[in-house]
């Protein structure tokens, strides 16, 4: 049962098997490290991607409140001066105090209408951020798993050896029954 000239044909076989699946499992890890800092760098454009949207959102939020603010203190100068104008017609008893709480409603309720406003885009923006982050994270869960897939593809040193080791045998079984 010997393998007799067939001996170094065999071992250098085995041994080129056993290179080559260490040069496949080699090979692989290398993707894996690739496809590991590609992520990297994808995962780092995300968060300035991010970053840059959630500014931008921010500064149109601070836009509108500041808008509303000067809007704000423009229907309070109008009410006032309406206030003002009414008094300053020498009207007086209860006709006067109903124009003037009139004037006051009016005012009160622009002013109302600003605030909802306001609330309303403040409602949004959070709503809009909330979703630049579950792109985010989306983002990076995506990367993720590509490098657990990339690392996933390599060989493991046993499966290398257990793969060498049944060629082997199969080239040991072929040659013997010749």
């Amino acid at each position: 049962m010997a393998l007799g000239p067939a001996a170094p044909y065999f071992v250098a076989s085995l041994g080129l098997n056993f290179l080559g699946g260490l040069s496949q499992r080699r090979a692989a890890q290398e993707r894996a490290r690739q496809t590991y800092q590609m992520a990297l760098q994808a995962n780092r454009s995300a968060e300035e991607s991010f970053g840059r949207q959630q500014s931008t959102l921010g500064a149109r939020l601070r836009e509108e409140q500041a808008t509303t603010a000067q809007s704000r203190l423009a229907k309070t100068i109008k009410g006032l001066q309406a206030r003002g104008a009414l008094k300053a017609t020498g009207r007086a008893g209860i006709t006067a105090s109903l124009l003037l709480a009139d004037q006051e409603r009016q005012t009160a309720n622009a002013r109302e209408a600003l605030n909802q406003t306001l609330e309303s885009a403040t409602r949004q923006y959070r709503r809009n951020v909330q979703g630049l982050v579950v792109q985010r994270d989306d983002r990076r869960n995506q990367l993720q798993s590509q490098v657990n897939q990339a690392y996933n593809q390599i060989p493991s040193l046993s499966s290398v050896i257990l793969g060498t080791a049944t060629q082997g045998l199969s080239q040991y079984a072929s040659l013997i029954a010749e």
